[in-house]
């Protein structure tokens, strides 16, 4: 779907994209959302699991064209835009606590000024 179509705060999958309105049920965790349709998915695969060596790569991407991927790349936009919402979220809650900018940067990983220049909202 077009990043101009969709609605701004409106919640997609974090796994396929759809749109809340087009799925079941869309279940939010810290930064991600996943729909009915991902956890089943996700069950059979589980289910089917068998120890052994694996490869870590992007599903689909040896099966999809460049259009294909150019089209998928707004939905990659759109939950970009969702995750870093969310983290948005839960540093203001940190800051309403009282918890400080050189404690966000530490479990960020980045330096006190650079989650308040990030996070703080001032130029």
């Amino acid at each position: 779907m077009p990043a101009e179509t969709m609605q701004r705060g409106a919640r997609t999958c974090s796994f396929c994209g759809t749109p809340e309105a087009d799925v079941a049920k869309l279940i939010a965790g810290p930064g991600v959302t996943i729909c009915n349709t991902c956890v089943d998915l996700a069950a059979s695969i589980v289910a089917e699991y068998r120890p052994g060596p694996t490869e870590l790569r992007m599903p689909l991407w040896g099966e999809l064209t460049d259009a294909a991927m150019l089209d998928r790349l707004p939905r990659v936009a759109a939950v970009a835009h969702q995750v870093e919402a969310d983290l948005r979220m839960w540093v203001t809650e940190l800051r309403r606590r009282g918890v400080t900018w050189a404690r966000i940067g530490e479990a960020l990983g980045i330096t006190r000024q650079s989650a308040w220049e990030r996070f703080s909202g001032e130029e």
